[in-house]
């Protein structure tokens, strides 16, 4: 019995012949290529669903060219062969082809090669979201207590750093930040002078937007700011850094050496952030309290000696204390975040990036939380 069925000029031509009532013979015609219109498998299924089938032989001597799918036609035949338990002769199909599929089953196919991903249930993803928040929070605490160690090192004179390191993130921090320090609190001071005058024209007590930016800028906003500031500038540059330094393998040439790489990279960066963070602080809240006496005088008709006296008649060397310790501490987490990420970068160009971005978002994250933390504490104390 001979079935030929053609499916077009110039495409590939599938045929069946029954030797035997056992044996089936394949036919393949005409071009076998990806470009031209290949038959269905569901013809080679059918035939092979007769319960009396037990062999498949192939014939070829009217087949033309041929590529990958005439190799992938062919090895899906032979699956459905294997799952009926269906003897397959290949000897009729090119030797071409006979090398090319028994190269294909030299390295069996992985098991789960197939298998569509599976998605986690939600409590198992909620168990791994966990697990990481719980390894991070042991990554922290493990990289504080060292830099806390490298502090006590430093009191004994057995830190290991250069002092020169030390000048020059001084001045990266210090000196070469005051002018975008000056602008962003300049402005700030501006803007609380604004938003307090909007209200207090209201009651005829524009006199008291002397107070209002006064106390903001040195209790909480010239610390806040001067905190965002460097994390986002000296924060980011300490990530990159360090990161950098990871992917050349210094740090590793450092642990090599026997210098410790918290003592030699994390303290003077450390120090110079926790030297510098409240002089800048205390430089922003004059400029805030310049921008406030700016609006004051020129939009308000409040007298320069009248704000001046306003003002140092608000606030208290209290107050000024206060928002050098908040920015302190700022300086503490900046530092801690900035080189913690960079520590933690892995070995790519595209890891020190996104070290430098998680730096930033960790310093800001840090630093509200701890603005929180100590205004209530102040509130606390009563101070």
């Amino acid at each position: 019995m001979n079935n030929a069925s053609p499916v077009g000029p110039a495409s590939a031509v599938l045929g069946f012949r029954r030797a035997s009532v056992e044996a089936l013979e394949i036919r393949f015609g005409g071009p076998w290529t990806l470009q031209h219109v290949l038959p269905e498998m569901g013809e080679v299924e059918q035939q092979l669903a007769a319960p009396q089938v037990a062999s498949v032989a192939f014939e070829t001597s009217e087949l033309a060219q041929w590529d990958s799918g005439l190799l992938t036609f062919l090895i899906q035949v032979m699956e459905t062969c294997e799952q009926q338990q269906i003897r397959v002769d290949r000897t009729g199909l090119p030797q071409g082809v006979r090398r090319l599929l028994a190269l294909a089953e030299a390295v069996p196919e992985r098991e789960d090669t197939r298998r569509s991903p599976i998605r986690p249930s939600w409590l198992t993803r909620l168990g791994v979201q966990t697990q990481g928040l719980l390894d991070a929070a042991v990554e922290i605490i493990a990289f504080v207590g060292e830099a806390v160690l490298s502090a006590f090192r430093l009191l004994r004179g057995r830190a290991q750093f250069r002092r020169s390191d030390l000048a020059l993130i001084l001045q990266d921090c210090g000196a070469q930040a005051l002018p975008i320090v000056s602008l962003i609190s300049f402005l700030v001071g501006l803007i609380l002078a604004f938003m307090g005058a909007v209200q207090l024209q209201q009651f005829g007590a524009q006199t008291f937007v002397a107070n209002l930016v006064g106390l903001g800028m040195s209790r909480e906003m010239g610390a806040m700011m001067v905190g965002i500031i460097m994390a986002g500038r000296t924060g980011a540059a300490f990530a990159a850094q360090l990161g950098t330094m990871r992917v050349n393998e210094e740090i590793d040439a450092l642990t090599t050496m026997g210098i410790s790489p918290i003592d030699f990279l994390v303290l003077p960066r450390l120090l110079a952030l926790v030297v510098m963070l409240p002089l800048l602080c205390l430089y922003a809240d004059l400029l805030g309290i310049l921008g406030g006496l700016v609006v004051g005088v020129g939009m308000l008709d409040l007298g320069l000696v009248q704000y001046v006296v306003q003002t140092r008649e608000a606030l208290a060397p209290m107050d000024f204390v206060l928002g050098l310790i908040k920015s302190a501490a700022y300086g503490v987490l900046v530092a801690i975040a900035g080189c913690l990420r960079g520590m933690q970068c892995g070995n790519s160009s595209a890891a020190v990036g996104t070290a430098a971005t998680s730096a930033v978002v960790t310093s800001i994250v840090w630093i509200v939380v701890a603005s929180a933390i100590l205004t209530l504490i102040y509130d606390a104390l009563g101070v």
